[in-house]
C-alpha cells in the first residue's frame, strides 16, 4: 500500500476564459455587497478622479467593521457605476480586476456557469490557466 497523497485537480484545472467587456456594467452593481478598497486604492481611486484623497473618501468610502468599502446606492450599484461603465475603471480596486475569479464564482462550474449568465465576458476571450485564477482567489482571501 502506497502513501502517495493524490491532490484533487480543480475543476477549472485546464483554465477558464474571460474578457472584460468594458461598459457592460452588469458586475458593478444591483445586488447588494462590497467593493473592498485599501487606502492605497482609495488613493489612487482619488488621483484617478481629480479629487482629493480626504473628498472622496467622505463621499465614496464607507467602513464596514474593521474593514473599507466604496458606497453602493440605494439599486446596489457601485457608486462608481456611471452610464458607460465605470469612471475610474484604470485605477479599479483590486477587488474587481479579479473578477470573475472570486471564490463564490470558481467554487464550481455551476456557479460559473451560473454568474456567465449575466456576464458576457465569460467563456470569451482569453484563457486564464488555472495558477492565474489560484492567484486572484489568493487576492480575494485578505
Amino acid at each position: 500500500m502506497s502513501d502517495t497523497h493524490v491532490e484533487a485537480r480543480p475543476w477549472y484545472a485546464d483554465g477558464l476564459r474571460f474578457s472584460c467587456v468594458r461598459g457592460c456594467r452588469r458586475c458593478c452593481g444591483g445586488f447588494p455587497g462590497h467593493v473592498w478598497v485599501t487606502e492605497q486604492e482609495i488613493k489612487a481611486l482619488a488621483e484617478c478622479l481629480n479629487m482629493d484623497p480626504a473628498d472622496f473618501w467622505q463621499e465614496y468610502v464607507r467602513r464596514v467593521g474593521n474593514r473599507l468599502s466604496l458606497r453602493e446606492r440605494t439599486d446596489y450599484d457601485c457608486v462608481l457605476l456611471g452610464p458607460n461603465g465605470c469612471v475610474a475603471y484604470p485605477a479599479r480596486p483590486q477587488q474587481c480586476r479579479d473578477y470573475p475569479f472570486w471564490p463564490e464564482v470558481v467554487n464550481s462550474k455551476e456557479a460559473w456557469d451560473d454568474e456567465a449568465q449575466r456576464c458576457p465576458g465569460m467563456n470569451d476571450g482569453r484563457t486564464y490557466c488555472a495558477g492565474e485564477i489560484e492567484e486572484r482567489l489568493k487576492d480575494q482571501e485578505t
